[in-house]
């Protein structure tokens, strides 16, 4: 993969890591966000540690207002997220790299890129796409 993406390649995973030498998964789509594209998104202070807490707390944020729920069709910056059981739990960023697929920060592996078949494989399903909504997007 050459692409910018490569500089972030296993960088750790850390509860409450906001980068650039480690990140959770929501400080890694920020970080990502606001490097590659200049998009401020908020802090959502969790412990990364508790899925409920997560869920709970990605469910509750006014932020998601800002989005649009995709089930298929991603483009290159648009938020992923992933769920092992019923409910989403971790998240990443979508690049268009070797045919497309997700960049995250995953908890004992750190950061990763996956297809979408490579993310189901490894226990991740129920994948869904959020794109900011075009009210929202810089001119």
């Amino acid at each position: 993969m050459t692409y910018w993406a490569i500089q972030y390649l296993n960088k750790p995973w850390v509860s409450g890591g906001v980068g650039p030498d480690a990140f959770d998964c929501w400080g890694f789509v920020r970080y990502i966000k606001r490097h590659h594209e200049g998009i401020e998104l908020p802090v959502i202070a969790v412990d990364g540690n508790d899925p409920r807490a997560v869920l709970k707390a990605f469910r509750q944020h006014p932020e998601l207002q800002r989005y649009e729920v995709l089930e298929k069709n991603p483009q290159a910056g648009d938020v992923v997220l992933m769920k092992h059981s019923k409910h989403p739990t971790h998240c990443g960023v979508w690049i268009d790299a070797d045919g497309g697929g997700v960049l995250h920060c995953a908890q004992g592996s750190g950061v990763v890129f996956q297809t979408l078949h490579s993310l189901k494989a490894t226990g991740w399903a129920g994948v869904l796409f959020y794109r900011l909504k075009s009210e929202f997007q810089k001119a």
